[in-house]
């Protein structure tokens, strides 16, 4: 997972839900990608880019490295933009549409954040559903706190 500024950071929360649904994932800031983190990519993986604009000049320069350094890796973009540069160059587009910003200047991103962490839940749903992940599962990966208590059937 990766993008810059708020889409990255909703991408933070993307992963970080995946993985509490036994996904594996990590985020891959695309600066730091630059300077040896690239190497968390392997043959396997999907990368999923967000970039609201599909033009944002880090998201798009981490997509050409990767493609060198995986020719074949899979890269899935949420974007606003589905004739972006970024939905070009993916395999797989999911498209929140062409939404006008909620901030009344248009330019802060608060309808858009909201369109790609509802894509993002609604991945992990996708995810439980198709795998068969379970109640059980979700116990042995949520150890404390009210979710894990709840999971194991503990009354609270």
């Amino acid at each position: 997972m990766s993008g810059v500024g708020k889409a990255g950071e909703v991408g933070k929360k993307i992963v970080v839900t995946f993985c509490s649904v036994s996904l594996p994932s990590a985020f891959l800031h695309p600066l730091e990608a630059q300077h040896g983190d690239l190497g968390l990519l392997h043959l396997n993986d999907v990368l999923l880019l967000i970039s609201n604009s599909g033009q944002t000049r880090e998201v798009l320069d981490l997509e050409a490295l990767a493609r060198r350094l995986i020719p074949s890796l899979k890269i899935v973009a949420i974007t606003g933009k589905k004739n972006s540069q970024l939905a070009k160059k993916s395999n797989y587009v999911l498209w929140t549409g062409d939404l006008i910003e909620a901030c009344p200047l248009g330019l802060t991103p608060t309808t858009s954040t909201t369109c790609i962490s509802v894509v993002g839940d609604v991945l992990a749903v996708l995810v439980v559903q198709m795998s068969g992940y379970g109640v059980d599962d979700y116990a042995l990966r949520h150890h404390s706190g009210y979710l894990g208590s709840k999971a194991k059937g503990s009354d609270i």
